[in-house]
């Protein structure tokens, strides 16, 4: 691991190679699994005031189960996740031509509003976990990723940059700025030793 600021910087971050390939997977991120995305606090807050923009961008079901349940439940750990439909998909996912999508997303790219989807969603296969006073980026390994995996590998991209637009918006520019320059130290280091 690595030490850039406040964050531990899984190694794997670095060198795997990652591209969402979606047309192989069809977005099952949003849909398979035990519990819905993790979301923060602020984020469940944030959800709670934009859900009537987001009321035309969900499914029936969708809407339905916000409306019972609410934007965020908690999980059985006790931790803030999206809502699922009938223990599945989330809550939030919409299906376009057979791949699931995030409806979140889609009203944010569309202007009607300002928060683009939990940042969980959108770091992802990037895991955030707390270790003492430091915040940990893992690379969370799933079986459904293996397109992503391989189209990663053809395109030769690591994780940290097929996910920069999520780093930045969760650390910064700068912070950014030096995981790129620890990334170059690191493949020089793999390339001589």
């Amino acid at each position: 691991m690595v030490l850039i600021d406040n964050t531990l910087v899984s190694l794997e971050v670095i060198e795997r190679k990652f591209v969402c390939n979606l047309s192989r997977c069809k977005g099952m991120c949003c849909v398979d699994g035990v519990a819905g995305a993790p979301v923060e606090q602020q984020e469940g807050e944030i959800l709670s005031r934009i859900i009537p923009a987001l009321k035309p961008y969900l499914r029936r079901a969708g809407w339905e189960v916000v409306k019972d349940q609410g934007p965020v439940v908690k999980d059985h750990d006790g931790d803030l996740v999206t809502p699922l439909v009938a223990t599945e998909e989330c809550a939030y996912a919409v299906f376009e031509a057979g791949v699931a999508k995030c409806a979140i997303e889609q009203a944010w790219f569309d202007g009607k509003v300002a928060f683009r989807k939990p940042i969980s969603c959108h770091l992802y296969p990037i895991r955030l976990n707390p270790v003492d006073n430091l915040e940990a980026l893992n690379y969370h390994q799933w079986h459904i990723c293996k397109p992503a995996l391989r189209k990663g590998k053809k395109e030769g991209i690591p994780i940290f940059c097929f996910v920069k637009d999520a780093l930045i918006r969760r650390y910064g520019e700068q912070w950014y700025r030096e995981l790129e320059e620890t990334a170059e130290a690191y493949y020089k280091r793999q390339k001589s030793g």
